[in-house]
């Protein structure tokens, strides 16, 4: 959908406001307002964040919405309830203050001249709870919004046009439209405004053609978040919700990345939509903010107090602390304390290491549980699912390479191939259970090796070739070969499973 693509939407509203009535700051007032807020707001005595941000990085600005409000309530709530409206005034305001701020230079004529700057970047943030992709509404249309999900497919970098310049037909006017932002069209008007002389042809209805060499444009992503595994109730799907992104934003996401994103929930006319349902929009959400919810050192757990350091080093010096841990593992199953043991090892993880000539050394644990049948292996593996902070389950028969690793998907409306994450994608920095690991298939088992030696995913489908990080704990529980143990057989010939695998 788009200009570029052989049409030109058309929208009856406006991108910014009017300074209508229903409106209690004006664009002017605002503008002021924000000026002052990125120049005077300061954390502590002679501190002044934004200002100094600013200066270091000119294209783009990291603003908290709770500094915003305490600096002018307003303007906080405007920016949260009329976003499409006041964030391009801000970035206005922005671009404005860093040319005031920066010294002017020598010209090529020798005279001072203000120094040259792009469009600033607003990025926003909040300390507030983020809501489930569930629970999003018609209510929430044009409003600021924060979910937090995983990132299963991302799509190529296309270019966005920000200005379309066109050219009348008839008498060769030239007029510059602004287009709406996220993945809104140009709002095109349907006549030219050029006055005819004497004797000349007026022009015609819709006589513009498009200009695209002498158009603006921006990059534009797309991306697909996807509920957290942990977060989708028993027995439903996982809720999709498509993102777009734009300018600094762009080629910073990978699939499988966790996030908390901020952005301003929009609807847009899908080219698959069925012609007469005028009224049916998708939704979508125009991203204004991301925040990746762990690093490279998997630090995905929000931070500890004081408090709960102290506690956790009190404990970690106790005599006992390996066994209590142990005893806190799967409580309701009576004995197996060795296998309480590895599953305790295998939660917690090892040190990762990266030695001097650069070869990485994984820290995390894979633990095979081989029993007879009714002895709790599926139970062990419920129970780290619902204690690790991040796990699948999955089950060996209904699992295929594609799914537990990564899928190549063609796009319905561009036609386009993207990747999409499987299970030890999505599990990334945290355990994989997978139960009747002896009834897998071979291509699906074969595809495992690369997982849990090099903790990547290599995937060269479809004219795309890249890796994804699979950096994953694998627990597997397997029956025996002929689903009782044999004593008077090797330990080999009772597994069943291909020694490359068990190595």
């Amino acid at each position: 959908m788009g200009w570029d693509e052989g049409a030109v939407f058309f929208s009856d509203q406006a991108p910014f406001p009017d300074g209508g009535s229903d409106l209690s700051i004006t664009r002017h007032s605002a503008l002021c307002r924000f000026k002052e807020f990125i120049r005077n707001f300061e954390e502590n005595a002679e501190d002044f964040p934004y200002r100094g941000s600013l200066v270091q990085n000119s294209k783009c600005l990291l603003v908290a919405i709770d500094d915003l409000a305490s600096f002018d309530v307003d303007l906080g709530s405007k920016i949260r309830t009329h976003p499409a409206d006041y964030l391009p005034l801000f970035e206005l305001a922005a671009m404005e203050t860093l040319v005031s701020l920066r010294s002017k230079v020598a010209g090529e004529t020798g005279e001072m001249e203000e120094p040259a700057t792009g469009e600033v970047q607003i990025l926003l943030s909040s300390k507030e709870d983020s809501i489930s992709i569930r629970s999003l509404g018609a209510q929430f249309i044009s409003r600021l919004v924060k979910i937090s999900g995983i990132t299963i497919a991302a799509s190529r970098t296309k270019a966005k046009a920000t200005y379309v310049t066109l050219l009348c037909k008839n008498c060769k006017n030239v007029k510059t439209v602004p287009c709406r932002p996220g993945l809104g069209g140009a709002i095109v008007p349907r006549s030219c405004d050029h006055v005819p002389q004497p004797g000349e042809e007026p022009c015609p209805i819709d006589p513009w053609i498009i200009v695209p060499d002498k158009s603006k444009y921006v990059d534009q992503q797309t991306l697909k978040l996807q509920e957290n595994p942990e977060d989708v109730p028993t027995g439903e799907l996982p809720r999709n919700m498509l993102l777009s992104i734009d300018r600094n934003l762009v080629q910073t996401i990978v699939p499988g990345t966790r996030l908390t994103i901020m952005g301003i929930y929009s609807i847009y006319q899908a080219a698959s939509t069925q012609k007469g349902a005028v009224a049916i929009r998708q939704p979508y959400i125009r991203v204004v903010g991301i925040e990746q919810t762990h690093d490279t050192n998997f630090g995905r757990l929000s931070p500890f107090t004081q408090e709960e350091e102290a506690e956790l080093k009190k404990f970690a010096e106790s005599h006992n602390s390996y066994a209590q841990i142990c005893s806190m593992i799967a409580p309701s199953i009576f004995g197996h304390d060795d296998v309480k043991k590895a599953v305790a090892c295998l939660l917690f993880g090892g040190s990762k290491k990266r030695l001097p000539d650069g070869v990485k050394l994984r820290g995390d644990i894979n633990v095979l549980l081989l029993g007879d049948p009714s002895t709790a292996k599926s139970q062990f593996l419920k129970f780290v699912e619902k204690t690790a902070p991040i796990a699948v389950y999955t089950s060996g028969k209904g699992s295929s390479a594609a799914g537990l690793t990564a899928s190549v998907i063609r796009d319905s409306s561009t036609r386009e191939f993207y990747l999409e994450g499987g299970a030890m994608v999505l599990a990334d920095g945290g355990v994989v259970c997978i139960d009747e690991f002896d009834k897998m298939s071979e291509n699906a088992r074969s595809m495992l090796h690369e997982v849990m030696e090099q903790q990547t995913v290599s995937i060269a489908k479809a004219g795309i070739i890249a890796s994804l990080n699979a950096r994953t704990s694998v627990l597997a529980c397997a029956n025996p070969s002929g689903s009782r143990y044999n004593p008077r057989l090797s330990v080999i010939d009772n597994i069943h499973l291909p020694p490359t695998l068990l190595s």
